[in-house]
């Protein structure tokens, strides 16, 4: 089992900042990837990024948000990051840390098997 636990969000005015935190405990050969999802509204769950935890650390970014947020990992701490910049009223949402056990990178919501609570993230216009 993999336990995921978010923090971070909260309110922010447009063009503001905030750091979402993912802190993860339990099989580390079960989590090779970590994605952040998100769900505003009345809508379907949407890919946000991704980090693979070992070696390089490659990274992947929904066109949405690439050069506004950046996704990290501390892997002495068992936390990824996310750090959003730039934030607009759209992407106001629930935010939800994911770990998928699988070598090759996915956005797909159903490829990512352990899910945190999610955080909730509100952008004001």
């Amino acid at each position: 089992q993999v336990q995921l636990v978010e923090s971070g969000g909260g309110l922010v005015q447009a063009g503001g900042s905030l750091r979402l935190s993912c802190a993860a405990s339990g099989r580390t050969f079960s989590r090779y990837f970590m994605g952040w999802f998100r769900q505003a509204p009345g809508k379907e769950r949407m890919f946000v990024a991704a980090i693979r935890w070992s070696g390089a650390g490659l990274t992947y970014y929904a066109d949405s948000v690439k050069g506004r947020f950046t996704i990290s990992r501390d892997n002495a701490k068992n936390t990824v990051y996310l750090q959003m910049n730039g934030l607009k009223p759209e992407d106001t949402a629930v935010y939800y840390c994911a770990s998928r056990n699988k070598l090759d990178y996915s956005d797909y919501e159903g490829e990512y098997a352990y899910w945190g609570q999610g955080t909730q993230v509100t952008v004001s216009s």
